[in-house]
């Protein structure tokens, strides 16, 4: 007796084309298997964390679990420098000398505006970042794209130059330790950028004054 096969409803799988693609164009979850409308449930531990940060109140309340989560990848980062100081002999460090606090804190101050403000690194935040006015000599100020999320998160902190400043100070730092020399020529090279800036702000202050 041959054996009957049942057909198998495969159209009730099949995402259709031309409600999908839109669909994912814009961002939207598109489900396939035929239960529109769905969405992930968010995990145990995020609802925690976002009750415990409920009633913050302001703009910035959205953003606390980002924050959050961007405290905890500093504290891995730190660790992963306290690491590998230790492992190349630097568990106890005797500390930096002042000529090369001053030139770090110069460095970083130069660098995290670069990053942050800077007009040809904008590139490098575009993926975060909206443009919303010049500021100032090859400056302009940014804001987020979203307002939550991992994107809104990374879009605060790179627009940030305090928030910037913190990683670059610790990098600075860490690497000083590990290779003095070689960071001291670039914390130098930053200071004497920091320097030539000064002095071009100065030179259009006394062309604008002098023009008056």
């Amino acid at each position: 007796m041959p054996l009957e096969l049942e057909p198998v409803p495969f159209e009730r799988h099949v995402v259709n084309s031309d409600s999908a693609l839109p669909a994912v164009l814009s961002g939207t979850s598109v489900d396939v298997t035929g239960a529109p409308g769905e969405t992930p449930e968010p995990s145990r531990f995020h609802k925690s964390l976002t009750g415990l940060l409920q009633g913050y109140g302001g703009e910035e309340e959205g953003r606390l679990p980002g924050y959050a989560g961007s405290m905890a990848a500093f504290g891995l980062y730190a660790t992963a420098w306290t690491a590998v100081l230790r492992r190349d002999g630097h568990s106890r460090p005797g500390g930096l000398r002042a000529g090369d606090v001053a030139l770090t804190a110069v460095a970083t101050f130069r660098l995290s505006r670069l990053l942050s403000k800077g007009v040809v690194t904008s590139p490098l935040r575009a993926p975060f970042t909206r443009f919303k006015e010049a500021a100032g000599p090859s400056e302009v100020t940014e804001e987020p794209r979203t307002e939550s999320g991992v994107r809104g998160t990374v879009g605060a902190l790179v627009t940030c130059p305090f928030c910037v400043g913190v990683w670059v100070a610790t990098t600075l730092t860490g690497a000083q330790l590990l290779w003095p020399r070689e960071v001291r020529v670039v914390t130098g090279a930053l200071t004497v950028l920091a320097g030539a800036d000064a002095l071009q702000l100065a030179y259009s202050a006394l062309g604008q004054k002098a023009q008056e």
